[in-house]
């Protein structure tokens, strides 16, 4: 584990949130909003509503700045969001899960919590100096945001998806070359 259970799950979730602007957007409804919820284990409040729907959505330019940001540029962001969402870091076990931080009260609105939640586990990667486990992905046709967590820092696309069709590209590219190259033979 590159860093604690909950900063990994909050850079998941943020990871998640930008790249779901790219088209096609991936969060249109409600009912999306309530699976990604789910999905990266959020606890407390929710109105489940068109308007909080609207305020994670507005959220997410946001998230893909801090997240793309470099080490200088990302920490006046942080601050900034934790100056916003009038962080103030307590110790939380809830459920299943051992001693991790909650910056804000569960009742504040959901947009608020997943900004200082990203904030917070960005606090670590920068203290960490590990910016360079968050990229943009490789594939020039995508804009999407690539989390790192492996070990052998690898990871270079967003998705399977944007993997396969650089692979797929560079194959054809290979293909047409070594053809090319027997008909001048």
């Amino acid at each position: 584990m590159v860093f604690a259970h909950d900063v990994e799950l909050a850079l998941a979730a943020a990871v998640w949130l930008a790249n779901s602007a790219e088209p096609p957007d991936t969060l249109t409804t409600v009912d999306q909003l309530d699976e990604f919820a789910r999905e990266h284990h959020y606890t407390g409040s929710r109105r489940h509503d068109r308007s909080e729907l609207q305020e994670v959505r507005e959220l997410r330019p946001r998230l893909r700045s801090v997240l793309v940001a470099s080490r200088d540029e990302a920490v006046p962001l942080v601050n900034a969001m934790l100056r916003d969402g009038r962080a103030l870091p307590q110790l939380q076990r809830h459920g299943d899960t051992d001693w991790h931080l909650h910056a804000v009260e569960d009742e504040r609105p959901f947009a608020e919590r997943i900004m200082v939640e990203t904030a917070m586990a960005m606090v670590d990667v920068i203290r960490a100096d590990e910016m360079s486990r968050l990229a943009r992905c490789h594939d020039p046709h995508c804009d999407g945001v690539v989390l790192d967590l492996s070990r052998n820092r690898s990871r270079r696309f967003c998705s399977t998806s944007c993997g396969n069709r650089v692979a797929a590209v560079a194959y054809r590219a290979r293909q047409r070359s070594s053809s090319g190259d027997h008909s001048a033979g």
